[in-house]
């Protein structure tokens, strides 16, 4: 009987200290801090803890699987899930408390962030995973992939960890306020798709198959062509829908995902 109190109050001690040990005993773990408050540490992250003055108090040490670390005096210190600030004060009140130091002046500074990220696929410079330090808002990790491509769509979607989806819009999100560039969270995903496509052809310089465009026009897309050539005819263009013609259109009318415009060849 003894031994079966003594195992259960070590293990509730050991819970305490070790949040993942919690969570594996059926225990919530401690919640997640958002990215806007801090980068907050994960296994992984490479950082370094210092005493200001002391030289004998300069690890650089790397957050386990477990989600702890190991310091000189201290041992096992938990890391995961607290932003730099939050380990800082940890540290600092554990070598006060343990008669290390009177009144140590710590930091904690990250080396290298590996476990905090977010992924970007579809239509940018460089897709993949992208490891982020801060919050960054989508305009910004769109920039840090290298843009979109030219293949590229304006509309684009923000899948949120929990599952959520987030329609965008890039010129949006680039020119608006925060509600149309949101802040992206780690484990969040960024795709950017193809966008919708018109082709020209016939007697311009540039024929071939373009990104349609917003507020795309039979005009706008003859001045995507190129321009006519010598021989191409302003009397003769045509656009084409589901294989139909459409006839009447203007010159300002407007042009639909997959239509084909045709330039003719003027009569002499």
């Amino acid at each position: 009987m003894v031994r079966r109190i003594l195992f259960c109050i070590l293990s509730v001690m050991a819970a305490m200290m070790h949040p993942t040990l919690a969570a594996a005993q059926g225990q919530p773990p401690a919640p997640a801090v958002s990215m806007s408050e801090g980068y907050v540490l994960g296994t992984g992250d490479l950082v370094e803890v210092t005493v200001l003055g002391r030289d004998e108090f300069k690890p650089r040490v790397q957050v386990q699987s477990d989600g702890t670390i190991q310091l000189p005096f201290l041992g096992t210190v938990p890391a995961a899930n607290k932003t730099v600030i939050q380990l800082r004060d940890d540290v600092r009140a554990a070598l006060k408390k343990g008669g290390y130091y009177a009144d140590p002046i710590v930091n904690v500074a990250v080396a290298t962030y590996s476990s905090r990220y977010v992924t970007v696929l579809g239509e940018v410079g460089t897709p993949g995973l992208l490891s982020i330090d801060r919050a960054y808002r989508v305009s910004e990790i769109i920039a840090r992939v290298g843009g979109i491509k030219p293949t590229g769509s304006d509309n684009l979607e923000l899948v949120r960890a929990s599952g959520e989806r987030i329609p965008l819009s890039f010129e949006g999100s680039a020119t608006g306020g925060p509600a149309q560039d949101p802040v992206v969270n780690p484990g969040d995903k960024l795709f950017v798709p193809q966008a919708e496509t018109f082709s020209i052809q016939g007697q311009v310089n540039a024929p071939g198959v373009y990104p349609l465009g917003k507020g795309m026009t039979v005009l706008k897309a003859l001045a995507r062509g190129g321009g006519l050539t010598s021989l191409g005819s302003n009397g003769r263009i045509k656009v084409y829908r589901d294989g139909k013609e459409l006839r009447g259109l203007k010159p300002l009318a407007a042009i639909q995902a997959d239509d084909v415009v045709v330039v003719g060849e003027r009569f002499f």
